[in-house]
């Protein structure tokens, strides 16, 4: 049996965390520039560092049957929470009418329809024709800079994110684990944590900062700028994410801790969070008292929501939904 690796289990565990913490304060950043810079920070490297390590173990892709795991993985579970989350917003939100489409996804299940696709990709870039990463990364690049004269097309089965964030997958694939032992010199620690200091100083600077610029969702004629100089403005995205997840990797701990072992079930948080998450958004609570103790409370409702949706009990009870199979129940 292979040992896990707890520097990976400690990043995906604490990235999943961001993940709940940055939709649970969604609703609030509009509402004071310390959550809207904060919000921002989180946006510009906890999709990317997730989606980079998610193509660091997308290294087997050769394997025989690998697409038919694929779908059954991620395409199934993809159709089962797409119903279930239409039904459930039907109802939380009172809707008059009822439509099922499959070829929009609910909210956060644009991963699941993306990781497909950048399974294929990866498939096509170095099985079919066997790209090095110095041709790769520039061609996965340009169609993540093109994607967005896409227009509304973009939304479709969530291509416009498949394509902008392609070259984090394709990045982690090429990884290899002594780059991000390189991360651990307790210099680059150091200029680790100025960088993330420095980006969310940045974004209260400059608040008029568009977030649509780091949900890889919208296209340039909705960003608010110029369609010439859009690509430039992405290149410049694209250049401060991977300063920043760089920076996260740097800082994420390697030995084993209380959390670690959750690090393993964070598709469960991925897709079972946003029932808790959309309740708590409708219900409109507001800031309480003042932003910085809402923050502070946010911040530990999401760390306990993230670990309970983590735990054995969630995931054996889940898991048939999730990975159509029930051995977690059989096991307990």
């Amino acid at each position: 049996m292979t040992k896990r690796d707890y520097y990976f289990d400690n990043a995906k565990f604490l990235l999943i965390f961001l993940v709940v913490f940055g939709h649970a304060i969604q609703p609030l950043i509009e509402s004071d520039p310390l959550l809207l810079s904060l919000y921002k920070t989180i946006y510009f490297f906890h999709m990317p560092a997730f989606i980079l390590a998610a193509g660091y173990f997308a290294k087997g892709f050769y394997k025989k049957g690998h697409i038919r795991k694929l779908m059954i993985k991620l395409l199934v579970p993809y159709l089962i929470f797409q119903l279930i989350y239409t039904l459930y917003y039907y109802f939380l939100r009172n809707e008059q009418s009822l439509s099922i489409d499959p070829f929009y996804p609910q909210w956060s299940l644009w991963f699941l329809v993306s990781m497909f696709f950048w399974s294929l990709l990866l498939i096509l870039f170095v099985q079919v024709f066997k790209l090095t990463i110095k041709t790769a990364l520039p061609i996965s690049v340009l169609l993540g800079l093109l994607v967005g004269f896409a227009g509304d097309y973009s939304t479709i089965l969530s291509i416009s994110r498949t394509f902008v964030f392609f070259p984090f997958f394709l990045l982690g694939y090429y990884a290899d684990r002594s780059w991000f032992y390189a991360l651990k010199k307790k210099p680059l620690r150091l200029a680790s944590i100025f960088s993330l200091t420095s980006a969310f100083l940045f974004m209260i600077l400059v608040p008029e900062w568009s977030n649509s610029w780091l949900l890889g969702s919208h296209s340039y004629e909705n960003s608010g700028v110029q369609t010439e100089i859009s690509p430039l403005i992405r290149l410049l995205v694209y250049t401060i994410n991977i300063w920043l997840v760089a920076s996260f990797f740097s800082l994420t701990p390697e030995d084993n801790y209380f959390y670690t072992k959750w690090g393993k079930n964070t598709l469960y948080v991925y897709l079972l969070h946003g029932f808790i998450i959309q309740f708590y958004r409708e219900a409109d609570f507001g800031l309480i008292i003042n932003p910085y103790v809402s923050l502070l409370l946010i911040m530990i409702s999401s760390w306990l929501l993230t670990i309970m949706l983590s735990t054995n009990w969630v995931t054996a009870f889940t898991q048939p939904l999730i990975e159509l199979k029930a051995s977690r129940l059989k096991k307990r």
